[in-house]
């Protein structure tokens, strides 16, 4: 499997104002972050814009950058790609594309040719979706799929410093648990240190 720069995942929540200050103290935890720039609804011109931002923030931090869905952005800002189940897949792009992919799986119907690595959820009930109703997979049934897979397996879906260390997994992605926290940086170190796998950093399950 590719060895992978990084363990953490940490998505984006645009409904915090002060977003970017808190993407910036997260990645102050040190190396082995990764952003994931989500923002459902967005007009494709504030979408760019904000992953503008993003980059120039993930730049300074020698932190890697991905874009949720929009090849075309993940390009103009030579970012890495994140496939969700309603753009395009992994497979499709591969030959075009250089930079790191990711995608999501959510069952065994799910497909990841083509990606670098893959987001399984939801392992828990998310934090940031206090209202979702999709069954979740517990430690099991992310270990059952991420077994399956030939590609680093990270854990999404109410991820926390209390749990992330029960999953066998190149590592987590999360959105509340450090966004949300009222110390990021410090949320962010203590994934980092001592809940992950030591292997994780690998990028090996």
């Amino acid at each position: 499997m590719k060895r992978l720069p990084f363990s953490l995942i940490v998505i984006t929540d645009w409904a915090l104002d002060d977003l970017l200050s808190r993407v910036e103290a997260a990645l102050e935890a040190g190396p082995g972050i990764a952003i994931q720039h989500r923002h459902p609804g967005a007009t494709d011109r504030r979408f760019y814009e904000e992953g503008i931002a993003l980059e120039r923030v993930c730049r300074a931090a020698n932190a890697k950058l991905f874009i949720n869905g929009r090849l075309d952005i993940a390009l103009a800002l030579n970012a890495n790609l994140h496939c969700t189940t309603r753009s395009l897949k992994p497979l499709d792009v591969r030959d075009a594309f250089s930079g790191l992919i990711s995608c999501v799986v959510h069952d065994d119907a799910d497909s990841t040719d083509g990606a670098d690595l893959a987001l399984v959820s939801p392992v828990f009930r998310p934090g940031s979706k206090p209202d979702d109703t999709r069954p979740q997979l517990g430690v099991a049934g992310f270990e059952r799929l991420a077994r399956r897979l030939p590609c680093p397996a990270f854990a999404l879906g109410g991820m926390e410093t209390t749990n992330a260390g029960s999953v066998k997994a190149a590592g987590v992605a999360v959105i509340a648990s450090v966004l949300h926290a009222s110390d990021p940086k410090a949320a962010a170190r203590s994934l980092l240190q001592g809940q992950l796998p030591l292997k994780a950093i690998d990028g090996t399950v």
